[in-house]
């Protein structure tokens, strides 16, 4: 049991950094709209989206993007970023009584 939720926190970090590499992408794609990755990154980055995407999908239809003015801020990811850390916060709670 101990080795499966410590499996499980590892996934939920290495998703975690996916998705704080997919923030980094589309904050980078929004500030320069005439950047297109091409070549190794263009695949990398492919990857990423294609393993981040289910979730913030699943999010965006539950939660729409909130309108300031002209701009629309995607709370979708932020709400999934944070759900992660919260998961393993109640993983690590679990762990270390079973360790211990």
């Amino acid at each position: 049991m101990v080795t499966l939720l410590w499996l499980l926190w590892w996934a939920l970090q290495i998703f975690w950094f996916l998705l704080l590499a997919r923030i980094i992408v589309e904050m980078i794609q929004s500030f320069s709209r005439d950047w297109r990755p091409s070549g190794v990154m263009a695949v990398i980055f492919e990857i990423l989206f294609t393993i981040t995407d289910p979730p913030v999908k699943a999010l965006r239809r539950l939660i729409p993007p909130v309108r300031l003015g002209a701009v629309a801020l995607d709370l979708s990811v932020i709400v999934l970023f944070i759900g992660i850390i919260v998961l393993q916060q109640i993983i690590l709670r679990g762990l270390i009584p079973a360790v211990m």
